[in-house]
This record gives C-alpha cells, sequence and structure tokens, in this order.
C-alpha cells in the first residue's frame, strides 16, 4: 500500500475514532476545546498498523540504531514497529522511555533492548503539545550517550512542542498537524 494511502486511511481513523470536542485538561495542564487519543488507534489493529507501516517508511533511510518514547503514547507505537519490522525482515530496535527508573527489578528508565553509548535513536509519541515527554525523554537518553536524531509523532497540535524540541537540538516530524484534521 503506497504512503499516501496508508495516510488516508489514518487521517480518516483520528478524524472519526480519535478526535473528541468538549473541555479536556491537558497533561502539560493547558485547557482544551478538544482532545485527541492517539491510543484509541494505535491500540486498534489497523491504527497500529497503519501508524507503524508509516514511520517505518520515514525512518527507512536514517541510519538508526533505534526507536522508542515516552511511556504511554509511545508503547503500543513501538510494539507494532517491532512487530512490522520483523514481518518486514528490516528488524528495528525498540525501547520505551519511563518517567524514573523504577526502584525494583532492573531498575531502569529506559526499558528495551539494551542501548549503547554512542547509538542514534528516533523518539516517537502520539501526539506532541508543548513537547514535555518527548524533552524528558531525550534528557534520559542524554544521560546514558545515546544521540536523539529527531521526534517523530503522529499528531502535533501546533502548541510549541516544535519550538520546544528545536531548542533543545530536535526537529519535530509529524505525520499530520491538527489543521489536517480540522481542528
Amino acid at each position: 500500500m503506497a504512503k499516501e494511502e496508508l495516510k488516508g486511511r489514518l487521517l480518516a481513523l483520528l478524524k472519526r475514532e480519535a478526535l473528541k470536542k468538549g473541555r479536556f485538561v491537558l497533561s502539560s495542564g493547558k485547557i482544551s476545546n478538544y482532545y485527541l487519543d492517539g491510543r484509541i488507534i494505535t491500540l486498534t489493529p489497523e491504527g497500529a498498523y497503519l501508524v507503524a507501516a508509516i514511520i517505518l517508511e520515514l525512518i527507512k533511510d536514517k541510519g538508526i540504531d533505534a526507536i522508542g518514547g515516552p511511556t504511554l503514547g509511545a508503547d503500543p507505537i513501538v510494539g507494532a514497529i517491532a512487530a512490522l519490522s520483523h514481518i518486514n525482515k528490516i528488524a528495528v530496535k525498540t525501547f520505551i522511555v519511563r518517567k524514573g527508573a523504577k526502584e525494583h527489578g532492573m531498575q531502569r528508565q529506559i526499558e528495551g533492548p539494551a542501548l549503547n553509548k554512542g547509538d542514534t535513536v528516533i523518539l516517537i509519541d502520539d501526539v506532541a503539545t508543548t513537547g514535555k515527554s518527548l524533552v524528558e525523554a531525550k534528557e534520559a537518553l542524554d544521560k546514558i550517550g545515546v544521540n536523539v536524531l529527531e521526534a517523530i509523532v503522529i499528531v502535533d497540535r501546533g502548541e510549541g512542542a516544535k519550538e520546544n524540541l528545536a531548542q533543545r537540538g530536535l526537529k519535530l516530524e509529524s505525520i499530520f498537524t491538527i489543521e489536517d484534521l480540522g481542528v
């Protein structure tokens, strides 16, 4: 399936299933008259496939060692990318970044196959508002010497994430902007 067809199907799903109107408090603390629930899409078979296929197409020539992002938004995307990359015989290592290190078990903040100092990765998330969770994930990766190339999200709400990430040397690429959803 062509990238534009994948994007068209994903956009229709987002508009139909994930976009909610009303009064919402966002994780950034901002009040919004709409909410975009990315997990409504990324936790469905079709949505998981579409997002993973589009992101794999976006990263295919970037020469990265792994892709991952902040829990909870990145969790289903990471799983879908890992599975689809294996099926397509282009296995991509994936990881999840916790808000903080666990206090039990291996006491890790970054979960998944071991990342090594000097590895190059791309961060992913479902929706970006201010970019705070992506910034925090980058800081955790910086601590272990991993290079973050850029960040990719399904939807950029256009509320400062691109600028906040740019201040930290990261480009934000989005599959869609909120304007694409008619908001």
